[in-house]
């Protein structure tokens, strides 16, 4: 593993290959952007934030998620060390990330089923809903087997596994909802009320660790999903967590030219199981 990337942007096909190490070009148009989010989901473990050798985040706390950030799209060294220990330490996680042109991603620092650390970059779909629909996604990102998610009682995902997710649209409103081991009645996180707001994607995780007894539900919302005129571009918060802004994040947006942006379930399936 080299600890420092050098920056080479090039053009193929319309995108940009990106590795960080210095500014990114000024001029990068929208088209070349992506949105990013960051969430961490490893109990018990603050973490410092690098890609290419330089600094994101510090101090990032589990259960928080960024705000969506805008940045050029490409390939991302992202490397995810115990507070203080980068970076000429030894990563707990490091993966490299692509995101493409236009894309909406999150990046989930995570356990696996057997409870080790991993990285996972999901997709967010943060196209238009229904006139009084919501769209939820679960994602299963801990340490512990499969399981259903219900709502009132009723499995919405049956059998989802470490690092899946679903997802449905849904009627807008509040859901009282729980995570379940599959299969049965057994209650491993909730019951929680969400509230699932018209013309938004709310994505749940399933985080921490069923054997150390910590299994947690984080929230990430994205707004301006409505199919009415007045629909603006997706953008999207941690509300139902604390968000985590920290100035390492921050500085680096700025150095590389990013503009920060800050019930019954229906029975409409809109993607299948993904991950």
């Amino acid at each position: 593993m080299t600890s420092h990337i050098r920056l080479a942007l090039a053009a193929s096909a319309g995108a940009c290959a990106l590795a960080l190490g210095t500014t990114a070009p000024a001029l990068a148009t929208d088209s070349d952007k992506a949105m990013v989010s960051l969430f961490h989901g490893i109990p018990g473990m603050t973490v410092d934030v690098y890609a290419g050798g330089d600094e994101l985040l510090s101090d990032f706390e589990p259960g928080t998620v960024t705000d969506p950030q805008s940045l050029p799209a490409g390939t991302y060294d992202i490397q995810i060390f115990e507070a203080g220990k980068g970076p000429e330490g030894t990563p707990a996680l490091e993966k490299k990330v692509e995101v493409p042109e236009g894309g909406n991603a999150t990046l989930a620092a995570h356990l696996d089923a057997a409870g080790k650390p991993q990285l996972t970059a999901f997709t967010n779909d943060v196209s238009q809903v229904d006139a009084g629909t919501s769209r939820l996604t679960v994602r299963h990102v801990a340490a512990a087997p499969a399981v259903d998610v219900r709502a009132g009682g009723q499995p919405v995902f049956s059998g989802l596994t470490n690092p899946k997710e679903d997802t449905a649209e849904v009627d807008a409103g509040t859901v009282d909802a729980d995570v379940v081991l599959a299969g049965t009645d057994t209650v491993a996180i909730g019951p929680a009320d969400l509230n699932l707001a018209e013309g938004t994607g709310n994505v749940v995780y399933a985080w921490g660790s069923a054997e150390d007894e910590n299994l947690a539900l984080a929230t990430q919302t994205f707004s301006g999903m409505e199919s009415a005129p007045r629909a603006v571009d997706a953008g999207g918060s941690g509300a139902a967590v604390t968000p985590n802004s920290p100035d390492g994040w921050l500085a680096w947006a700025a150095a590389a030219g990013v503009v920060p942006v800050t019930g019954a379930l229906v029975a409409r399936r809109t993607a299948g199981r993904r991950g």
